[in-house]
């Protein structure tokens, strides 16, 4: 039987369905609705009344800090868990009273851990236990994350002897060539000092940079054209200054297709 009755919220249907994978892995888990917006998700925790809601972060509309702060208006507020992409630093104020977060792309182990504080916190609404993050809190971990996030806006790049900051926004993709990150624009190309892709993507908007492949980070506004590739997949002419060709992966074929509507 399950012990947390659960709502996933992601504006993302892939990404909504692979934490609904990895939360029916986990066990004593029932999925009792999944929202791909705000304004949904505020309706099925009224109806639904869930145990603990997972929340993406970065919803248009609504954001996932948008909708944590009605919910915890009503009488009996379920548990929240943010789902996120920023970088451990603002992650850090996420572990107040009973919040918890889970990094994008999801780790198995680190869900698990999730969880377990999850568990620890729900309980019947007679019995006597620490109440969830408050408004005050929730407006901490928002502050907290939009000042790192502000500092988030640009990326050095290594070009000869010299390093050029250039904003977020303007890479055009990043690859793992020779275990080094190299980071291109519309005009330049450099090293990063990132140790992995991992590491640079939470640096960066999920919803406009990719993981196309497990050596491939591109930013899906700056794709020039798109070219049928052997076995169904595809290649990507990116807009830098090589018009780069980045294969995308079987798994993100899928995505990209249903995003871009192909």
């Amino acid at each position: 039987m399950a012990d947390l009755r659960v709502l996933v919220v992601d504006d993302e249907q892939l990404a909504r369905e692979e934490l609904c994978f990895l939360l029916g892995q986990a066990g004593g888990i029932e999925i009792v609705g999944q929202a791909k917006d705000g304004v949904e998700a505020l309706r099925l925790s009224g109806e639904l009344k869930p145990d603990v809601v997972f929340l993406d972060v970065q919803m248009p509309g609504l954001t996932g800090f948008e909708v944590a702060r009605r919910l915890l208006l009503v009488d009996v507020p379920p548990q929240l868990v943010f789902v996120t992409a920023f970088d451990q630093y603002a992650i850090d104020a996420f572990s107040v009273n009973a919040v918890d977060y889970v990094l994008k792309p999801v780790d198995a182990d680190r869900l698990e851990q999730t969880l377990d504080r999850v568990r620890q916190r729900v309980v019947p609404p007679s019995a006597s236990a620490q109440l969830p993050l408050s408004p005050a809190d929730l407006e901490r971990v928002v502050e907290a994350v939009q000042a790192r996030q502000g500092r988030r806006d640009q990326l050095a790049v290594r070009v000869g002897e010299r390093f050029i900051l250039v904003q977020a926004e303007e890479v055009v993709h990043a690859s793992v060539i020779d275990e080094t990150i190299i980071v291109a624009t519309q005009t330049i190309a450099g090293t990063s000092n990132y140790r992995t892709l991992d590491e640079l993507q939470t640096r960066l908007d999920p919803a406009v940079f990719w993981r196309v492949h497990r050596s491939h980070l591109v930013n899906i506004t700056k794709i020039k054209e798109i070219v049928p590739w052997f076995s169904r997949n595809y290649l990507l002419k990116m807009k830098d200054a090589k018009t780069t060709e980045i294969p995308v992966s079987r798994a993100q074929t899928r995505r990209l297709k249903d995003h871009l509507q192909l």
